[in-house]
């Protein structure tokens, strides 16, 4: 087999099969966070999210995540001082020891025997024969308030030591679906093909894992001008060198040349992210080298 019928047979989604078991895995999460009593007063948003929810999951990869949001309770972050207009702070009950608390018992009566929580953010729901592993996530509102009036709104994540998060799936999405349809289709296609190459390069022990989303940042990260080339050969080869080309030496001080998050609410590259450019580059270079391109 050629290395082009390699890579276009990495780019379908998760089969249809996987994707029935993926959707009745979140449609029974949600049942199980309607039925539990201790949400009764409680307005909650339970949502699919990461590559499910953006179609660029792959055959191998087919856990879902899943936010269940608290919609009571507000967190905000300012752009400069003063941004976010006053008013009274919240004192309801619903914290989020609360929050994860409850959503742990509204699972474990769902799925007896099937749930671990020990995680430090996502209660984890373990895999049936009619369903797929799930990442639940408690989380809250939030938004963000710039000088200028405007905002951006997302979801608050707190781990268990307190240490907290912001995620904004609903701008992930869009962007991701805006940019695929910019490139006729291509930008989910070529994502999926990457995280095969990264899936290719763990089972041959060549390479260690690395993050889903960061790989989806990658691409995004990818000009339309490269994943539009005439053929996957092409495309891959042209993102790679993108990565390891633009990812070189520390952060650029120009917002201009910074890369964001699929979300563009976020830059990709700071010190509470879980990956580095180094680490990109490391990715690119292995991959470079997997597929057996030539210098």
């Amino acid at each position: 087999m050629t290395l082009e019928q390699t890579l276009a047979g990495w780019t379908g989604p998760s089969s249809d099969y996987e994707q029935e078991k993926q959707e009745r895995t979140q449609r029974m999460v949600r049942e199980a966070v309607n039925n539990h009593p201790g949400f009764r007063d409680c307005n909650l948003n339970v949502y699919a999210k990461g590559s499910y929810a953006n179609n660029t999951n792959v055959k191998t990869d087919s856990d879902v995540d899943i936010g269940v949001q608290c919609q009571d309770v507000e967190y905000w972050g300012e752009e400069s001082l003063g941004a976010h207009p006053a008013g009274s702070p919240y004192t309801g009950i619903w914290t989020p020891d609360r929050l994860r608390d409850e959503l742990g018992r509204a699972l474990k009566a769902k799925f007896p025997g099937q749930v671990d929580d020990s995680g430090s953010t996502a209660v984890m729901v373990h895999s049936g024969s009619a369903r797929v592993d799930a990442d639940v996530i408690p989380c809250f509102d939030y938004r963000y308030h710039f000088t200028s009036g405007s905002s951006h709104t997302g979801s608050k994540v707190f781990r268990k030591n307190g240490a907290n998060f912001e995620n904004y799936p609903a701008q992930q999405l869009a962007n991701g679906t805006r940019k695929n349809i910019d490139t006729g289709t291509l930008y989910k296609k070529a994502v999926r093909v990457m995280k095969r190459v990264e899936n290719a390069m763990v089972i041959a022990n060549v390479h260690r894992p690395v993050p889903s989303f960061f790989i989806e940042c990658l691409v995004y990260n990818c000009p339309n001008s490269i994943i539009n080339r005439p053929s996957w050969t092409e495309r891959v080869e042209g993102i790679i060198v993108q990565i390891w080309q633009e990812l070189q030496g520390e952060e650029p001080s120009a917002a201009s040349k910074r890369w964001l998050e699929v979300n563009e609410c976020k830059w990709l590259f700071t010190t509470a992210q879980d990956w580095s450019r180094a680490d990109g580059c490391d990715f690119a270079k292995a991959a470079w080298n997997h597929l057996g391109y030539k210098s």
